[in-house]
């Protein structure tokens, strides 16, 4: 039976708080098995919008202590959602 983590990190307010927000995704490197940035860019200019999507592994403590720190940053919301082939 499958198992996956996947986190939803949409930010705001990612200009400003692109530093610490990379600290805590460091932080956590460990558990991070994929990584997805998305955002606007052009020549011109830079979104301050940006989503960044987590395929994660490990313990159900470790997801939901990243997921918490990256609430605590303003501008950013992180959503864990664990989804299972195992049928309901």
């Amino acid at each position: 039976m499958a198992k996956y983590n996947v986190m939803s990190v949409l930010t705001n307010k990612r200009v400003e708080n692109v530093n610490q927000m990379q600290n805590v995704l460091t932080e956590s490197g460990c558990i991070i098995k994929t990584r997805l940035g998305i955002h606007d860019a052009s020549e011109d200019s830079c979104s301050n919008e940006g989503l960044i999507i987590l395929h994660l592994t490990g313990s159900d403590d470790e997801i939901e202590r990243l997921e918490s720190k990256l609430n605590e940053i303003p501008g950013i919301k992180a959503k864990n959602i664990r989804l299972s082939s195992e049928e309901v």
